[in-house]
């Protein structure tokens, strides 16, 4: 019985090992089976690799693909050999034969080019291919895409390709659906009437950016009539576009925007029924809603009619388009009141009416539509308060440039997804700005601008996002310290907090804003040095600091600081000392004479920032300007209006892109530097109102763009220069120096011309100020001499014959005439001030 209980308790154990044992035998035979009978073939594996290793990964995102960074991953990298290709990201195979075909990298960060004898075009049973969003080096679309004969899905949009689109593309007569957005790609004639022709069961065609402006709208024509969805934007079309394309039984898409040479006239019937994208934005496509057809589209979800030629318009009429979930009728002259029966659209989500004439309050349901995410209304004449929104849905919201008053409705603050925040320049919102807006932590553009706000900046603004890169406050009533502590790894590149009443110090925090273009703290009641830290920001290239209490002297920086500095105003200060010479020698961005005109926007790649246009208000050739768009190429140096001394610096030459120079109102002393006349791009240089003394240089005859010249109230002596621009200045350019004589002065030159100049001693590339008073080293040097041996004489006579007395009263009474002098200097410099 002993051993009978025995043999029991050993049989679980030995089901166990026989379990285990089966298992691992399984295991094994299963492992060598599934090795030894992959689903994809050899060669098609080796296709693969050799088409990955002649790719980089390119980890910085594309910029065409910046804005879907979250898609972006290598897939070629989990492709290794031994393994089954059918397995590999991005690879299908047919379960049958095991050929690859569907290939889709999309958003893969490829990185090269890609060559026709590139292994890729060895997959002759691919049926769909995706290359979309990678960096393809401005590789041209090889004729062998032309022998995928089966291929069905082509997509190669937005990879870098360049050159003309391939005739052989047209080969491709299987294709259902074709995308080669480019907009470094050409389209002709030829090429295109191939695809049209040969292409029969195309349904989808994207061929957004591609140069097509050789090719006739008419060519369209013949398009397939399965076709449901067509996208031409920015193709540089001009002319008519065919009628009957808007009539396609099939067609639910229709993209065209941004050809502004397009005409024609969307039909007011027989329009497809299932339309439900029509995108007109930018063309000279007329658009007539006057009758009941508009209601009929009742598929309709997404309309984009900015900058159209909206004719006849009865707004109201798209109210019955109860599926719309976009409209955008932006820049139209529209005028009157929002429809009431924008009540209906209850799926509304995107609402864009920015640019336009409407008029009256908002009314009241458009803040309680359920799911409404994108409101613009800005630039219209919109009055009354703003109403407190029913739903938390909002992303984005700007009803700048209005007639609102009244408090900031506390509702925004709910919103807790609200990225975009901008309720600029309506003059009369009031109150104070909340300190619940800091629970809005991914806003990333806020802009109270230019309102009558009051009361202190609240604190946490400055860390309550880290995804905040556009803060702009400035032009309101806001007080107290700048009491802004910022935190590492911020993303703000847009600070503005100028002219407001501000007061304290400039907070060193700032530093930590790593990633700053634009610092505007002008217009305040700041009482700071100059901060000296902000050197450490390298990325800086607007930096204005006017009109506040500023004091002590602007010292040197450390080596490339401030080198992308373009833009650089420290004007009406109490700021002294020379001027800082090296500050000069650091501003490389100023020294650049870059001519391409481009505006200044966030180098965000993500997000809104990079929509945001950067502006700026700024003294322009002696005027008050708001520049709206900041242009890149804009080189601006203001130090007017301060107690700096000393001369000019000579290396001043040496900023060739400067465009706008202001030394005015200071107490510079010495010459005019000739080396003023290197700067050709100049066009506005003020240096009123100083101690300048000697003659006007004949080199800045050559600052040919010059249109403001100010040497009014100096110590100048001397004919004035004759010819080109200078020819164009009146008498109030050269006022106030009674020793310059011609024209336009009325006193004349006793000699005639002015005697020609010693040539400028500045040498491009050199760093030193060389002597410009016509005395040599040698001259120097036996001055020098003379004077310290005729010091050590003086000094022994006197302190030896004990009688000092003599020689102190003189030196007393010298300097008291030197102080009368400059006392009397002074006065007067103050009072051409006045």
């Amino acid at each position: 019985m002993k051993n009978y209980s025995l043999s029991l308790a050993q049989i679980p154990c030995s089901i166990l090992f026989l379990l285990y044992f089966l298992t691992t035998i399984s295991s094994s035979f299963s492992s060598n089976f599934s090795s030894s009978t992959q689903l994809c073939g050899h060669h098609q594996a080796l296709s693969l690799l050799q088409f990955k290793q002649s790719f980089s990964i390119q980890r910085s995102p594309f910029r065409f693909a910046r804005n879907y960074q979250y898609d972006q991953h290598p897939k070629t990298e989990s492709w290794k050999e031994g393994t089954d290709c059918c397995l590999w990201d991005g690879v299908t195979c047919d379960l049958k034969t095991g050929q690859v075909t569907e290939l889709d990298l999309s958003f893969s960060m490829l990185h090269g080019t890609l060559h026709s004898n590139n292994s890729l075009f060895s997959l002759h049973h691919l049926q769909k291919l995706v290359l979309s969003y990678n960096d393809f080096n401005f590789s041209n679309i090889s004729s062998q895409f032309g022998q995928f004969s089966n291929l069905m899905h082509l997509n190669l949009t937005h990879s870098n390709f360049s050159g003309q689109v391939p005739s052989e593309i047209s080969h491709l007569s299987k294709l259902v659906s074709l995308d080669i957005s480019n907009k470094h790609l050409n389209l002709e004639t030829v090429s295109f009437a191939k695809i049209v022709q040969n292409l029969t069961k195309l349904t989808v065609l994207y061929l957004d950016y591609i140069d097509m402006s050789l090719v006739a709208p008419n060519s369209l024509t013949n398009l397939s009539s399965s076709l449901t969805l067509l996208s031409l934007v920015r193709c540089g079309l001009q002319g008519e576009f065919p009628r009957n394309i808007f009539l396609l039984p099939n067609l639910d898409s229709l993209i065209l925007a941004d050809n502004e040479g397009l005409t024609g006239s969307f039909p007011s019937s027989n329009v497809s029924n299932v339309l439900w994208q029509l995108e007109l934005s930018d063309t000279r496509i007329s658009v007539y809603l006057e009758n009941d057809f508009i209601s009929e589209l009742k598929s309709l979800e997404y309309i984009w009619l900015r900058n159209c030629d909206i004719r006849r318009t009865n707004v109201a009429l798209l109210g019955n388009l109860t599926q719309l979930k976009m409209l955008d009728l932006s820049h139209n002259n529209l005028s009157g009141e929002i429809p009431s029966s924008f009540e209906n659209l209850s799926n509304l989500e995107s609402l864009y009416l920015f640019s336009n004439l409407f008029n009256g309050t908002i009314p009241s349901f458009l803040f309680s539509l359920p799911s409404l995410g994108y409101l613009d209304l800005h630039d219209n004449h919109f009055i009354g308060h703003i109403s407190e929104f029913q739903h938390n849905s909002l992303e984005y919201l700007d009803l700048s440039n209005n007639q609102f008053h009244g408090p900031v409705p506390g509702s925004i603050f709910n919103q807790e997804y609200l990225k975009v925040l901008i309720l600029a320049s309506n003059n009369k919102l009031t109150g104070e700005i909340s300190y619940s807006i800091c629970k809005l932590k991914y806003l990333e553009i806020l802009d109270l601008s230019n309102n009558s706000l009051s009361g202190s900046i609240p604190q946490c603004l400055s860390n309550f996002s880290n995804t905040l890169s556009i803060l702009h406050l400035g032009m309101n009533n806001l007080q107290g310290t700048i009491s802004l502590a910022f935190s590492e790894g911020n993303s703000l590149e847009y600070l503005k907090l100028n002219d407001n009443e501000l007061e304290g110090e400039i907070p060193s925090s700032i530093i930590n804003c790593t990633m700053l273009e634009i610092l505007h703290l002008g217009n305040n009641k700041i009482k700071d040095t100059f901060p000296h830290f902000l050197e450490r920001l390298s990325k800086l290239q607007v930096l204005v600091l006017k009109s506040n209490n500023l004091h002590g002297f602007v010292k040197d920086p450390t080596n490339n600081s401030f080198s992308k500095l373009h833009i650089f105003d420290i004007s009406s200060n109490n700021l002294s000392g020379p001027l800082p010479t090296g500050f000069f020698n650091s501003l490389e961005a100023m020294m650049a004479s870059d001519q391409k005109t481009s505006y200044m926007t966030s180098s965000n790649y993500y997000g809104f920032a990079n929509i945001y246009a950067y502006s700026l208000e700024m003294t322009w050739k002696g005027l008050e300007f708001e520049f709206v768009k900041i242009q890149g190429i804009l080189r601006v140096l203001d130090l007017s209006s301060n107690s700096f001394t000393g001369e000019i610096p000579n290396l001043i030459g040496k900023l060739k892109g400067l465009q706008q120079l202001n030394l005015s109102h200071n107490y510079l002393t010495g010459y005019i530097q000739s080396s003023l006349g290197t700067l050709t791009n100049l066009e506005s240089l003020d240096l009123s109102s100083n101690l300048l003394t000697g003659r006007i240089p004949i080199q800045l005859v050559d600052l040919t763009f010059l249109q403001v010249l100010d040497l009014s109230h100096n110590q100048l002596e001397g004919p004035i220069p004759k010819g080109k621009q200078f020819n164009t200045f009146d008498h109030r350019s050269f006022e106030g120096n009674s020793g310059l004589c011609g024209f336009p002065m009325p006193e004349e030159c006793s000699n005639g011309e002015a005697p020609p100049l010693p040539p400028s001693n500045f040498i491009a590339g050199d760093d030193s100020t060389l002597l410009e008073d016509g005395f040599g080293w040698k001259a120097v040097a036996i001055g020098y001499g003379c004077g310290f041996m005729f010091g050590v004489i003086m000094g022994y006579v006197v302190f030896k014959t004990r009688r000092p007395a003599w020689f102190l009263k003189m030196v007393e009474d010298q300097w008291s005439l030197n102080a009368s002098r400059t006392k009397k200097n002074a006065s007067r410099n103050c009072a051409r001030r006045k």
